[in-house]
This record gives C-alpha cells, sequence and structure tokens, in this order.
C-alpha cells in the first residue's frame, strides 16, 4: 500500500522548514525513523524521520525547497504490502508537490495560499505556548496579521485546536464589526549607501539562524530594559576542586569544566532569588515564577550562536550534568540537536573565558529577565584575609530593571561569588 510521508508539525509554533538534503532516494527500502530529509528552521537544523518502513517510491522534495508543516515529502510502498520496487528502477527526479485530484480540502498545493489548518493528527495536539505579553495562543503568521489589521488578540475568539488563534478568527473578527486602531509603526530602517562607491564588495545571504539570532537579540533589546552589574571571584578552591573531582567525571561520560560547578552555583542563587528565575506578563501585569530550573548554555556553533538548555538542573548531580553538558554541546556544535532541546528554558548562562574575554555585557534571552556572563580567570594580587587572591573570574549579570531592582540585582551577584568561593559548601547545601 503506497503511503504518503508528511511534514509532521514539529512543535513551538514551527510551521515550515528548508530543505537542506534529502537523504534517501527512489528505490531506497527504509526503515521506520530512519532520516529522510535535513531541514532547516528557525530553531535548529533537524533530521526528519520516517513514520513508515518501506520501499521508497517517489520523492516529492528537493535541496532548497521551503516545505510546510503537512506536505508531503516522500511516497512509500509499506513493508508487507507490494513488491518491493525493482533494483534498476531509475532515480525520479524529486519534483514540487502538487494536491492529488482526489486530495481532501486539507490538503493543499506547494503554490496555493497556506491556509490556517489543524495539526497532523497526533495523541496529543500541539497546542502553542503563548508568547510573554501576549497570552494568547497564535502562530506567528496569525500575529503578524493582527497586528497588521490593529487588532487585540486577546479579544478574538478562537477556533483552532487547544484554543488556538487562526488567521480566519482574526478575519472574522474584522467582519463583525470589532476593529482597533492600529499599532504605532515602525520607525523606517535608513537606507544603506552604496558602498560600491568606495571599492569592492562583496554580498552574503543571511542563514535562517543568522536571521532569527538578529530578529531574537532586536526583540531582546527593544523590550527589556537592561542593567548589566559587574564583580569578581576568586576561584582558586573551585579549581582544586575541579582538578581533584574530573577524572570521576570524565569516568561518567563528561568533563567537569567551570561551566559544570556555576551551573550548581546559580541554582542556589536562583531558589534564594526566585524573581529571577520568571517572565514578565505586561498584558496582565504578572510575574510568571517557574517551579522549574532549566538552564541555557550558550553554545558557539559554525551556524551561529545555538542556546540549547539543561532541564531540570536542580535535580542531577556533578557528574550528571557533566555528562549531559557535554552531550548536548556536542549535538549543537553538529547540527544534531532537537527543537525541545531548545526551549523552556528559565535562565542562561553564557561562558567566554575559553575564547580569553574579560567582562562583557551579554544580552538577556528574551522572555527571561536574566542571563549570567563569565570571563576568563586571571591571576589578580588582590589581597583578601592577608593572604593574596590569585585567580579572579569575571562576572557579569544583565536583568530586566522592570523585575529586578539593583539591591536584589547585586546580592544575586554576590550570592553566586560566594558559591564559587566555597565550592564544598554550595554542594553540600549551604
Amino acid at each position: 500500500m503506497a503511503t504518503e510521508f508528511k511534514l509532521p508539525d514539529l512543535g513551538e509554533g514551527v510551521e515550515a522548514g528548508d530543505v537542506v538534503s534529502v537523504l534517501v532516494s527512489v528505490g531506497d527500502t527504509i526503515e521506520q525513523e530512519q532520516g529522510i530529509v535535513e531541514l532547516e528552521t528557525d530553531k535548529a537544523l533537524i533530521e526528519v524521520p520516517s513514520s513508515f518502513a518501506g520501499v521508497v517510491t517517489r520523492v516529492h522534495v528537493s535541496a532548497g525547497d521551503r516545505v510546510p508543516v503537512g506536505q508531503t515529502l516522500i511516497t512509500v510502498e509499506e513493508a508487507g504490502t507490494a513488491e518491493a520496487a525493482p533494483a534498476d528502477l531509475p532515480a525520479a527526479k524529486p519534483e514540487p508537490v502538487e494536491a492529488p485530484a482526489a486530495a481532501p480540502p486539507a490538503v493543499e498545493s506547494a503554490a496555493a495560499p497556506k491556509p490556517e489548518a489543524a495539526p497532523l493528527p497526533e495523541p496529543a495536539p500541539f497546542v502553542p505556548e503563548p508568547v510573554a505579553g501576549d497570552p494568547t495562543p497564535a502562530a506567528p503568521a496569525t500575529r503578524r496579521l493582527a497586528r497588521e489589521l490593529g487588532v487585540d488578540l486577546s479579544q478574538v475568539v478562537p477556533t483552532g485546536p487547544g484554543g488556538r488563534i487562526v488567521e480566519n478568527d482574526v478575519k472574522a473578527h474584522i467582519r463583525g464589526g470589532h476593529f482597533a486602531a492600529p499599532a504605532p509603526s515602525t520607525p523606517a530602517v535608513p537606507a544603506l549607501p552604496d558602498f560600491g562607491k568606495w571599492g569592492k564588495i562583496e554580498r552574503q545571504p543571511l542563514t535562517k539562524i543568522r536571521q532569527i539570532i538578529a530578529k531574537n537579540m532586536s526583540l531582546a533589546w527593544g523590550q527589556v530594559p537592561h542593567v548589566t552589574q559587574f564583580d569578581k571571584a576568586d576561584c582558586t578552591e573551585l579549581e582544586a576542586f575541579r582538578q581533584r573531582n574530573k577524572a570521576a567525571a570524565e569516568a561518567h561520560g563528561g568533563r567537569l569544566t567551570p561551566t559544570v560547578l556555576i551551573l550548581k552555583a546559580v541554582i542556589t542563587a536562583l531558589k534564594a532569588f526566585p524573581q529571577v528565575n520568571a517572565s514578565l506578563d505586561v498584558a496582565t501585569h504578572e510575574l510568571i515564577l517557574k517551579q522549574y530550573y532549566h538552564l541555557g548554555i550558550a553554545v558557539d556553533t559554525e551556524r551561529g550562536l545555538m542556546v540549547p538548555v539543561i532541564k531540570d538542573v536542580d535535580r542531577k548531580d556533578l557528574f550528571q550534568l557533566a555528562a549531559e553538558l557535554t552531550s548536548i554541546g556536542e549535538r549543537a556544535r553538529t547540527n544534531k540537536i532537537g527543537l525541545d532541546e531548545l526551549q523552556g528554558g528559565t535562565f542562561t548562562i553564557t561562558n567566554l573565558g575559553s575564547l580569553g574575554v574579560g567582562a562583557f555585557t551579554p544580552i538577556v534571552n528574551y522572555p527571561e529577565v536574566a542571563i549570567l556572563g563569565l570571563g576568563r580567570s586571571v591571576e589578580e594580587a588582590v589581597v583578601k584575609n592577608g593572604r593574596i587572591e590569585p585567580r579572579l573570574m569575571p562576572i557579569a549579570l544583565s536583568y530586566d530593571h522592570r523585575v529586578i531592582d539593583g539591591a536584589d540585582g547585586a546580592r544575586f551577584v554576590r550570592r553566586i561569588v560566594d558559591s564559587l568561593e566555597n565550592p564544598e559548601l554550595m554542594l553540600l547545601g549551604g
């Protein structure tokens, strides 16, 4: 029986992706969960696995195609339902998807405008998490339409799954006579000069991930009133503790880097200052205090900065954290990271010490309210309690001043410094 395998719901509001490479050809025998295509989304480069096993009889996409959720990727003759395709079957050239003549209304042509539709049938349909500041679940395209029409999404009656607002709901709201004044338009970006007048230039298109980084940084800088506070921590005892235990960590499959120990220090501080482990809901004038601790770790990759998230850091010991940090960092650098591993963070850590960087001012990873930046430890002749402290690590905390006052920001930083300077006490719960 021929079965069409369509691009499944990718979650987190991701509605489409660009095909980087096709991993199968016509005539290939594939297994269930075998990778079919590599797809680049705004979040990550992912490998899409097949839900079926059998022989590939048609490939519907090729590298460079923009593929929306629900579009057919391949057609498979499922194993045991028909004879396998002959071994000498010539590979058919991938071609754009066209809706079959007898296709149900939910299947669309690749050339047709994309309507809002319910996600593919699943045991538990994905319900998008509301964006901080706007508690109404809706896809990015729907939000954009609402902004353009001046519609307050909180006033729109949803008809999508899980209370999700779709574009037709916004249009129905307008047809019903409900219309709000358009929001003030964003000032136009001035046109760039012709740089070619002064010499040779080269234009390089931004990758998808670089575009989303730019978008997120602009959003964070425009939404969050940033304050950055600096301090230094004496890491002499921390480094000695790390050296004593790094072999044991390697035996458990991880590397006991300074970042692993800093994860524990951050948890100690977050539990003492819960407003730092929060998000601000401007629309409802509420602070969302999160009862879980999922820490994002900024990772430098060839494709750009990525922030994989280690979940439930407070429930894991140092060896578990060392192994997970090593694994998730490697998957990020080799483009094997999953979308779910880039979501749900409550606080972010960025460490530029290995690159020789001292103090710097990190930008808050919105909708979080704070980020910790770590620089390179250096030897400094600082006298403390009658002795010279030789290893000082620069620390920078950037935070949302709407949520965190300067005094609390200072106390939070000092709590981290105290933990780093007394690692045994920190790990014993002090």
